[in-house]
């Protein structure tokens, strides 16, 4: 058994209970360095090729109106994420802290910046496209079953609260654990592409090369509809900054950090852009147009008796995508709990695994709880005004520290240029959703301001101001989830920030 002793901790900060710490040194209790720089490429592949890729890139098509116009967005689309990815390598080499945006927002601009940009991820972002992916993996699985008829719909939801259990347990387990499961996972959604994107090179090698006459004929003259398309495009590349989320958990970091991210976006890109000319080789724009899942309508014309590796391969993908997506939020709540953020039994460890139990199972809770929404699609659109506000956000930070330390050891250190051109980007994707879909960006706006009230109450009020009542029950429930997570609070490395 390991031996506890009671210690007051930040009570004053966030009103967390007077909680009990390890006996052991400070460096032991720790969140260990686990995940390698394989591990890394697969978190940042397996996150960024989701099932939209095998669902419906008619997304960036519709709008751009031409097979050549939209494979240009989709390359510039790619080359924009390359700079954002580039720019979260510096600040993951520089802010050595988990929590992606999060940790570099709170660094450069403070406290309430950062919990309105950790509020937003607990109540929309992550719980909403979690329980979305699982839903998506869900449909895939039952799909075979049901072949004539829509799949029941408590039969649906079950099935994606036992992918969400499932994949809680296992990342609960050990970190090895998940990245094991994200590494297969990736894999088997990288192979699948790879087929389809072989069976495109092989019938443009056969001459079939009729749907690239006129590559450009009919090609958006709007500036709005290119905006949109462009949007598409980057909101399918989204997941750059998987790996920023889990920083104190790689293998030398400072090497492995961007190094996985060079490695994983040209590859990500390629993929993207290679499997777009699969489709348009077989499939004329009217078919992906009218299509609700455009890889299985092209698996369908090609693939013949194996047409089921592609529903099949989208349910793992959306397993894998999740995994990812698990891992990668429940070190965001787990970070914000270490900040003050939230309570402070969210940032406690497993005595003997050193997994964040407390923060997986409140992460696992929120999306299940999202799975009881019947119309949980409509959540998603309230987001994207926050989310690229944010991620434009940090990367102005990044140029703040630039400004006021100039000095600071910087590992990687880019041109400005790069941070620069991502910033302007940002401005018009936070711009783009205000007037393409207004209602629900003011919605999402109006959730992030929500977190304004409290903020003030449960952050900035210190604890010995709030009512006693409220103080006890967070003590008592943090005492509970103690023992039954069998776990303890960690500290943040101070030294090694200084």
């Amino acid at each position: 058994m390991a031996s506890y002793s009671s210690t007051p901790t930040k009570e004053a900060t966030n009103g967390s209970p007077p909680s009990v710490k390890s006996e052991a040194s400070d460096g032991s209790m720790k969140l260990k360095k686990e995940i390698s720089l394989l591990n890394g490429v697969c978190l940042i592949v397996g996150n960024m090729i989701g099932s939209g890729i095998f669902v419906s890139p008619k997304g960036v098509l519709i709008h751009s109106a031409s097979y050549g116009l939209s494979l240009v967005v989709w390359t510039v689309g790619g080359i924009f994420s390359v700079f954002g990815a580039l720019c979260y390598a510096e600040l993951g080499t520089t802010i050595t802290k988990s929590g992606a945006s999060y940790a570099y927002i709170l660094e450069a601009f403070g406290g309430f910046m950062a919990f309105i940009r950790l509020w937003t991820s607990l109540l929309i972002i992550e719980p909403t496209s979690q329980a979305i992916i699982a839903i998506t993996f869900s449909n895939y699985m039952v799909q075979p079953i049901f072949p004539t008829c829509i799949a029941p719909y408590v039969a649906n939801r079950l099935l994606a609260a036992a992918c969400i259990c499932l994949l809680t347990f296992v990342n609960c387990a050990y970190v090895k654990w998940g990245t094991r499961v994200q590494d297969f996972f990736t894999y088997a959604k990288v192979i699948a592409l790879i087929a389809v994107i072989i069976t495109g090179l092989v019938k443009i090698g056969q001459g079939h090369t009729q749907n690239f006459e006129d590559l450009f004929e009919g090609s958006s003259q709007d500036p709005g509809g290119i905006a949109l398309a462009l949007y598409s495009a980057l909101f399918s590349y989204s997941g750059w900054d998987t790996l920023n989320f889990v920083t104190e958990e790689i293998k030398n970091p400072e090497r492995n950090l961007p190094l996985a991210i060079a490695i994983s976006m040209p590859i990500v890109t390629v993929i993207y852009i290679l499997t777009n000319v699969a489709y348009y080789t077989i499939l004329p724009m009217n078919a992906i147009l009218d299509s609700d899942a455009v890889a299985v309508t092209f698996a369908d014309q090609v693939f013949g008796v194996m047409n089921w590796t592609i529903p099949l391969a989208v349910a793992l993908s959306c397993f894998g995508g999740l995994n990812a997506s698990i891992l990668a939020s429940s070190r965001l709540f787990f970070v914000g709990s270490r900040e003050g953020h939230l309570p402070d039994y969210l940032c406690m460890i497993h005595v003997h695994r050193y997994t964040p139990v407390p923060a997986l199972l409140f992460n696992g809770l929120m999306a299940l709880i999202y799975l009881c929404v019947e119309d949980v699609f409509q959540l998603i659109n309230y987001y994207s005004f926050s989310y690229w506000f944010f991620v434009g956000l940090s990367i102005l930070g990044q140029l703040y520290l630039r400004w006021k330390q100039p000095d600071r050891k910087r590992p990687l250190k880019l041109s400005l240029f790069y941070p620069i051109v991502f910033c302007l980007l940002t401005v018009f994707l936070v711009v783009v959703p205000l007037y393409s879909d207004t209602i629900n960006s003011l919605i999402g706006i109006g959730i992030a301001l929500s977190g304004v009230p409290v903020y003030f109450l449960c952050c900035y009020t210190s604890a010995n101001k709030r009512p006693l009542w409220i103080r006890s029950c967070i003590a008592k429930s943090g005492v509970l989830i103690q023992k039954v997570c069998y776990s303890v609070l960690t500290d943040m490395d101070v030294d090694k920030e200084e």
